[in-house]
């Protein structure tokens, strides 16, 4: 993604509904230019184009995460592909650095299989690459389009991978990572049982935050990869727990 579309998520992100002209005076490109960027960020579900002007999709709450600190999402997506090796299955979990990693995968990785709980990822992925896909069956959440439950459960028991990338919504030496959803964050732990290894994707501003659900204790978690504004005292918690930092600019 080029500069000028991170700016652009940036000014939608911040005021929901941005003009064209308005993008154009502001990026200082012409509104043919400004034309051409939205249509490539409305073809990966980022935005939604009006007459003369743009908003955010609002039509779940994953794209609109995407939106927010994509620039930073994707260079921590990439990282995270660099843990996987061609024909290598993996186990992602839904959220907006684990749908980047899911596409950076699928695009740059060879005969690599999917397991995942969330139908998002799996559609958003599809039509990319020859990546296979293992969708897990479970109750639907509407809104976060994943699946949840105790069918989730029996449905990932067939499988035991060595990588688990999950994301988090808030962090605390306490508590460890946390959720903001029950269902979800149970799921989580489900499915860590099938795993050698938990990765967790997310941008430092989760570590300013706590969710209301604890989601894995810091003993579960083998790594985190996120950027460079992950404050000091985290890091170094993390650290003291034998948890691998890896960080983005």
């Amino acid at each position: 993604m080029s500069e000028r579309h991170t700016k652009i998520l940036e000014l939608l992100t911040e005021t929901k509904k941005v003009a064209v002209t308005d993008l154009s005076s502001l990026l200082n490109v012409s509104q043919v230019t400004i034309r051409k960027d939205l249509d490539q960020l409305e073809n990966k579900g980022l935005i939604v184009r009006a007459h003369g002007f743009a908003t955010l999709n609002s039509s779940d709450d994953i794209n609109n995460r995407l939106a927010f600190h994509y620039d930073i999402k994707q260079k921590i997506a990439k990282l995270a592909s660099l843990e996987v090796a061609d024909g290598e299955t993996v186990m992602i979990e839904s959220g907006s650095c684990c749908a980047l990693l899911a596409l950076e995968l699928a695009q740059t990785k060879q005969d690599v299989t999917l397991i995942t709980n969330s139908a998002f990822i799996a559609d958003y992925v599809r039509k990319v690459g020859k990546i296979r896909i293992v969708l897990l069956g479970g109750e639907y959440q509407k809104e976060s389009q994943v699946m949840v439950g105790p069918m989730v459960r029996k449905c990932a028991e067939t499988f035991f991978v060595d990588k688990f990338f999950i994301g988090t919504d808030g962090f605390s030496e306490i508590s460890g990572f946390t959720g903001n959803d029950y269902m979800r964050s149970e799921t989580v732990r489900d499915l860590t049982r099938q795993a050698n290894k938990v990765v967790v994707l997310t941008e430092s501003s989760k570590f300013n935050q706590v969710g209301t659900v604890s989601l894995l204790p810091i003993q579960n978690i083998h790594s985190v990869i996120t950027d460079d504004g992950i404050p000091k005292d985290c890091e170094e918690y993390l650290f003291n727990q034998n948890v691998i930092v890896k960080k983005v600019n």
